[in-house]
C-alpha cells in the first residue's frame, strides 16, 4: 500500500481507476479504515479517479501520540492532494470524515467541486463526553467500544441480515490503536465549525441518517440552513449510510457530483 509522509504522520492511501477523470476523495469515520467504502469504490471507479485513505491514526496510517486537532485532519487531505498532483477534487467524508469535509469547505474551497458531508455536524455531541472517551480507551483498549459501536452504526434489521459486514466493520475497530483512536476523539472533542461553515461556498451535499442516533436528520437541517450552496438528502439509514444504504447513497452522490 502506497504511504506518503504529512507532518507527522505516514498516510496510507490507494487510489483506485484512471488518474485522468475527475478525482473523488473519500474520508473515514471513526474507529474504521478505508475498506468501509467498498461499496463506492466498486461503483465509483469506472467514471472517477478515487483516493481513499486511513484517518491518521486509523488502518494502516501512523498514530502519532496526540492530541489531534481538525486542523490536522483537514490538512492531511490538502497534502495527499498535493503528494497525488491533484489540483481539484470532489470529497465525500463520514461523520468524523464529514467534519474534515466542512473543514476543508471552509479552510481550502479552491480544492474542491464538491464537498459531501454524511452523517455529521459542525459541532459532534459534547466535549467532555469525548474526553472521557478518549481516557476509556487509554486506559482499556478498544475492546469495550468495538463491543457496542454496530448498536450506534446500523439499524436492527441491517444488523441480524448482515453479520459478516457488521463483524468486520467491528473487528476492524477493535484492532485499531487505542492512542490514534483517542487522539481523533480529542479532535472532535475542540471541533466546532457552526459559525466557520456559514462562509462555505462550495457546493455542499449534507446526507442525514434518518435512523441515526448520532448525528440526526435535524443536525442535517441545522448545517443546511447556514451553509448557503447546500441540499439536503435524507437516507433511510443509521450512523455508517454508506454501507447500509449503498445503492441509495451512490446515486445520490453520483447525481449530485454529476449536476
Amino acid at each position: 500500500m502506497p504511504t506518503f509522509t504529512s507532518h507527522d504522520v505516514q498516510i496510507n492511501y490507494q487510489t483506485f481507476g484512471d488518474a485522468s477523470k475527475p478525482a473523488l476523495v473519500f474520508s473515514n469515520s471513526l474507529g474504521t479504515n478505508f475498506s468501509m467504502w467498498q461499496p463506492q469504490i466498486d461503483f465509483f471507479q469506472k467514471d472517477f479517479f478515487v483516493v481513499c485513505y486511513d484517518t491518521r491514526g486509523h488502518g494502516a496510517s501512523t498514530a502519532p501520540q496526540g492530541p489531534y486537532t481538525l486542523d490536522q485532519l483537514g490538512q492531511d487531505v490538502v497534502n495527499l492532494l498535493d503528494h497525488l498532483n491533484i489540483q481539484k477534487a470532489a470529497f465525500c467524508g463520514i461523520s468524523m470524515g464529514g467534519l474534515t469535509g466542512q473543514w476543508l469547505a471552509t479552510h481550502a474551497a479552491e480544492r474542491f467541486n464538491q464537498v459531501i458531508v454524511c452523517n455529521t455536524a459542525a459541532k459532534i455531541g459534547q466535549e467532555q463526553a469525548w474526553l472521557d472517551r478518549a481516557a476509556l480507551v487509554r486506559e482499556q483498549g478498544l475492546a469495550p467500544i468495538a463491543s457496542t459501536a454496530a448498536l450506534r452504526w446500523f439499524t436492527d434489521p441491517f444488523i441480524q441480515s448482515n453479520a459478516a459486514i457488521v463483524a468486520k466493520l467491528s473487528n476492524d475497530l477493535g484492532a485499531g490503536s487505542p492512542e490514534g483512536y483517542a487522539s481523533c476523539c480529542e479532535a472532535l472533542a475542540k471541533a466546532d465549525l457552526r459559525e466557520q461553515i456559514k462562509s462555505i461556498t462550495v457546493p455542499v451535499l449534507i446526507v442525514a441518517g434518518q435512523q441515526d442516533p448520532v448525528t440526526t436528520v435535524a443536525d442535517g437541517k441545522s448545517m443546511q440552513e447556514s451553509i448557503a450552496n447546500s441540499q439536503l438528502f435524507e437516507i433511510n439509514a443509521s450512523h455508517i449510510s454508506n454501507v447500509e444504504q449503498p445503492d441509495a447513497f451512490n446515486q445520490a452522490v453520483h447525481a449530485f457530483i454529476a449536476a
